[in-house]
């Protein structure tokens, strides 16, 4: 009897009160009850209080002049930096002059026997096609700028990011400081890594080297330190039970066990490798990526294309071999012995090609094979904007989609963020970080928005927020449709993938070419891009989630007469949780990541500020505004992902 009056209060509570995201809010509430006077009385609502902004400008302004006056002279300069300088610019020439000694047939033999080595003979001929494709396109000479800037900064990268991996994997506390700093690395826009590279080593080939470098790095580390702490502790107890050293063991079991995810470092780190090669045109780093931006600068959009297309295939190119690698038969190569003849063979192969070019004096690409696609499709551009850009009957050109979107969406979104009084901004990020993650991640994500604050950027970041908001917001609309679609039938699927293929590998640089094309100049341009370069993610990652949803639960639900729209709804979508909040997590990023590169097509805010401290050598405007995105991803993520530790504890 006692029993059932002590629980009576509680089973007389409405549902909602007892749901923990309930005391929460009202605990929050309850804080802002308090805090919210306090902070009115101390300092008033509207933007952020001038009074809380730390003035960086003069400190960064003083470090940037120090180090110009001090850089021809200072002993830190002229034999360390220098020597570093010294060694990329030799290096990337010597591969650079191998590549041009090898000539076009050489070249392009050489590529074709490693893609048939590793991956066969399929992908040989695609390696064949897409090499042959830059020399028809008149881009060959860049394409070798690239791919020898390319070959030494992952070089570069590999071997740093082995050795932060193999520290990171073998000790705890090496790997709880690595934590933050991978983060933030891999958080920082990739503009903002040029400013201080610039200002050290000066515009050129070092610069550009040493960013792609510290950009590229980290997956390398992360993934080594994964595969070597997720070594099976059978197997490794196993070989410590013969007696064998640590080295012993590091060389004999861990790093062969880590294979798979070595394997996908090196594909990550290429990858991103490209992409930022391509960016670091932009400090006087030859290759493909000048011309696309030399094209951009100059709204040519036949040019730019003829350039991003070289990019595209050598992306592809490189994304399939290196990926490839880690799922290569045994039937190719056969045993040990085999394999290393066939390597032989090949680089024979290879090396008569090139030798048969040299004595025929045929290692520049022939002039007569060039196709000249710049003017059909400039033409091809005049003619979209004269039908397309603008006085479409009925539906409008895309000129007015884009001037639309950005009058009754962008606009409205960024007034009304800046509106919002400054402590109801924070208010509002705490309580979505806390109903998603514990006290802990709430914490981060206040902070991390009150630093913007603090850098006294909070309008240009609130417009760069509306951006990635709406870009997000697109983006899962049509991502999460394109991913069921994607799961529920197969040949949806099909046609699906060379498309999400192609967009998945092609650099950020490269998506603003089209929208240039189709919508001119401004913020809904660089929305557009965001959303195409977020959406593979999102369609696969959607698309995996469904699928692997419990068949038995499926066939549960169908045994009862649900209808497929109740399967969707009722099963799959709320089993699919965790799937769809990484692919809201991954696409969140993934739009931050270009709308700040859209600021070299009129996309403002904190992505014009990055563009514009690196073309002025304004170090406090590009540093604070790179920190200021930093803060703003790491808070985004935050209100994304669930922690584990909600998931394991039900909060």
């Amino acid at each position: 009897m006692a029993t059932i009056t002590a629980t009576a209060p509680r089973s007389g509570l409405p549902g909602f009160l007892k749901h923990p995201a309930t005391g929460k809010l009202l605990l929050l509430a309850v804080a802002a009850a308090v805090l919210v006077p306090l902070a009115n009385a101390r300092w008033a609502s509207g933007s952020w209080p001038g009074a809380l902004t730390v003035d960086l400008t003069e400190p960064l302004g003083k470090a940037s002049d120090w180090v110009i006056d001090n850089r021809d002279s200072h002993p830190l300069f002229l034999y360390f930096f220098g020597y570093v300088s010294n060694a990329v610019v030799l290096s990337v020439r010597a591969v650079y002059l191998v590549l041009l000694a090898a000539g076009w047939a050489g070249v392009t033999a050489a590529a074709v026997l490693v893609a048939w080595r590793v991956a066969g003979v399929r992908l040989a001929l695609g390696t064949g096609a897409a090499f042959l494709a830059c020399g028809l396109l008149g881009m060959w000479i860049p394409t070798m700028q690239t791919l020898a800037l390319m070959v030494v900064a992952v070089l570069a990268s590999v071997v740093l990011g082995v050795l932060l991996g193999l520290a990171a994997g073998l000790s705890d506390r090496t790997y709880r400081a690595l934590r933050p700093v991978l983060d933030t690395m891999q958080v920082f826009p990739a503009y903002a890594y040029l400013l201080p590279v610039v200002l050290v080593f000066g515009m050129g080939v070092p610069a550009a080297v040493l960013a792609t470098v510290v950009y590229a790095a980290p997956p390398m580390a992360r993934l080594t330190a994964l595969g070597l702490r997720g070594a099976d502790a059978g197997v490794m107890e196993a070989v410590e039970s013969l007696g064998t050293t640590a080295r012993q063991r590091l060389l004999t079991a861990r790093i062969p066990l880590a294979r798979k995810e070595l394997l996908l470092g090196l594909n990550q780190t290429i990858m991103m490798a490209l992409s930022m090669a391509v960016i670091a045109s932009v400090i006087g780093a030859a290759g493909l990526g000048d011309r696309v931006y030399q094209a951009l600068a100059s709204v040519d959009v036949g040019a730019a294309l003829a350039a991003g297309i070289p990019i595209v295939l050598l992306a592809v190119v490189l994304d399939r071999v290196t990926g490839a690698a880690g799922t290569v038969d045994e039937e190719l190569g056969g045993g040990t012995g085999s394999r290393w003849t066939g390597w032989a063979y090949a680089a024979v192969v290879a090396a008569a090609v090139a030798v048969a070019g040299r004595l025929t004096d045929r290692l520049d690409w022939p002039e007569a094979w060039l196709v000249n696609i710049a003017e059909p499709v400039n033409r091809a551009v005049d003619w979209m904007t004269d039908h397309l850009y603008s006085g479409v009957p009925y539906v409008g050109g895309t000129a007015d989609w884009a001037g639309h979107f950005t009058t009754w969406v962008l606009d409205p979104m960024r007034d009304g963020l800046q509106w919002l009084p400054w402590w109801s901004v924070l208010l509002i990020v705490a309580a979505l970080a806390w109903l998603i993650g514990t006290w802990r991640t709430a914490l981060t994500a206040v902070l991390a928005m009150a630093a913007i604050g603090v850098l006294g950027v909070w309008g240009p970041s609130l417009d760069t927020l509306s951006q990635v908001l709406a870009a997000v917001a697109v983006t899962l609309v049509l991502g999460f449709a394109t991913g069921i679609a994607a799961a529920r039938s197969e040949r949806c699927e099909r046609v699906l993938r060379p498309f999400l293929d192609v967009f998945q590998t092609m650099p950020q640089f490269v998506y603003l070419i089209p929208v240039v094309a189709l919508f001119g100049v401004g913020r809904a341009p660089a929305v557009a891009a965001a959303v195409v370069y977020a959406l593979p993610a999102v369609v696969r990652i959607t698309t995996q989630g469904l699928r692997q949803v419990d068949p038995a639960a499926m066939e549960s639900s169908r045994s009862m007469g649900a209808t497929g729209w109740q399967q969707l709804r009722q099963v799959q979508l709320p089993l699919a949780r965790p799937a769809l909040l990484l692919a809201l997590n991954q696409g969140v990023v993934l739009v931050l990541a270009v709308v700040i590169i859209g600021g070299l097509v009129g996309g403002g805010a904190l992505g014009y500020d990055v563009v514009f401290g690196l073309a002025q050598g304004d170090l406090a405007t590009g540093l604070v505004a790179g920190a200021a995105i930093v803060c703003l991803g790491l808070m985004l993520d935050r209100v994304t992902q669930p922690t584990d530790r909600r998931t394991k504890k039900g909060a």
